[in-house]
């Protein structure tokens, strides 16, 4: 082995160990994405094994090539783990050990004295773990289509080189060779992974960057009671929009909502509030709005509708609503919805304006009896 090779290789561990640091520092200050924690310890076994192959290249033996082909596809397998939960945010477990079955296969060659054979196989693994990884970023490319089509090619590019060192192994034709692997391919695959690397973290980083900016502008725009939009994200969506004949505005209050609070407590009333949401939410077809206005009054926004059509909505909604026996801490509850809409206009009208007349509209309700549903002056689609 020369030393341009021994120098890449360590140029690769210290490259692995600080983007290890960097996913852990981020993972600090973002402890819900649990897959930067995965990755960087991914990256641990990553590093361990660059440094136990290092010393392997200067003293083959059968002990420290086991070492050196486990800490290698451990990293590999938990890589592909934290690839399946930035996707999924499910638990990368599986994943991680569907991988680190390949080990299996490749330890008892190693342990037997086939050093050959245990590096072919040791790099057709990895090659499919990371064509694994790359693939789950492939299939996750809708969140940021050209930062995970980029790091999906760079893995590719990866696992090609990884690939080609067990080609060239095969072609040999050496089950046993006594030493490090030493052609073309294996310096190739260091080049790769050091370009690769650096893009992978690069692109990865903007990507996670990207996330929590989302991430922060939806907690910004949801009511984090109900999980529904809040007031402001309702006219984010609609509030500079004319609206038209035949989208319309409905807004609910809940009934005597303060003398729940006053005799059940506060915690009885969040609990109604978030069956109200439940059942809010469950009638939405697929272009509608519903959002959280404040207290106990909500708002939905539905699109291509008639006013027979919204009537029948708010009265399914009311209906059930009232029907449902709500379990609180100090006994069961019912409660009751009154309702008001309203309808744009062919020549639009602006959604504060439609918002009033359904507000309006609510307050006719409530001095009718309440549990009930009114239409406004806009309630015909002209």
């Amino acid at each position: 082995m020369s030393l341009d090779y021994t120098s890449l290789l360590l140029a690769v561990g210290f490259s692995a160990a600080c983007l290890s640091l960097t996913l852990f520092g981020m993972w600090l200050t973002a402890r819900s994405e649990r897959f930067l924690l995965t990755w960087a310890v991914s990256l641990v076994f990553v590093v361990g094994d660059i440094f136990v192959y290092d010393a392997y290249i200067d003293m083959p033996g059968r002990l420290l090539g086991i070492a050196t082909l486990a800490f290698l596809l451990i990293g590999f397998s938990a890589m592909l783990g934290a690839a399946y939960q930035f996707r999924t945010g499910g638990s990368p477990v599986r994943r991680t050990l569907l991988g680190c079955l390949s080990l299996v296969v490749t330890l008892p060659p190693m342990a037997m004295g086939y050093d050959g054979l245990g590096f072919m196989f040791e790099n057709s693994f990895a090659a499919l773990l990371l064509f694994g990884t790359a693939l789950e970023y492939w299939r996750g490319r809708d969140e940021a289509p050209a930062l995970t089509i980029g790091i999906t090619a760079l893995y590719s590019a990866t696992a090609t080189s990884f690939a080609l060192c067990a080609m060239v192994l095969a072609w040999d034709g050496k089950i046993v060779l006594g030493h490090a692997p030493s052609n073309w391919a294996e310096e190739l695959s260091l080049i790769v992974v050091i370009a690769s690397m650096t893009g992978i973290g690069a692109l990865s980083l903007a990507l996670n960057q990207g996330r929590l900016a989302r991430h922060h502008r939806r907690n910004a725009l949801t009511d984090p009671l109900t999980g529904l939009l809040n007031r402001r994200a309702l006219f984010d969506m609609h509030g500079h929009v004319p609206v038209g004949a035949f989208t319309a505005v409905v807004v609910f209050d809940l009934d005597n909502f303060k003398a729940i609070n006053d005799e059940f407590g506060h915690g009885a009333g969040d609990e109604v509030l978030k069956v109200f949401a439940r059942e809010l939410a469950g009638n939405l077809r697929q272009t509608d709005v519903a959002a959280r206005m404040g207290g106990e009054e909500f708002a939905l926004v539905l699109k291509r509708t008639l006013p027979e059509t919204v009537e029948e909505a708010a009265e399914r909604i009311r209906i059930a609503f009232s029907a449902r026996q709500i379990e609180t801490e100090m006994g069961s509850l019912t409660c009751t919805v009154s309702a008001g809409f309203a309808f744009g206009t062919k020549e639009g009208l602006s959604f504060d304006k439609v918002l009033s007349a359904a507000d309006k509209a609510l307050y006719v309700a409530k001095r009718g009896g309440r549990n009930r549903v009114t239409a406004s002056a806009f309630r015909r689609a002209s």
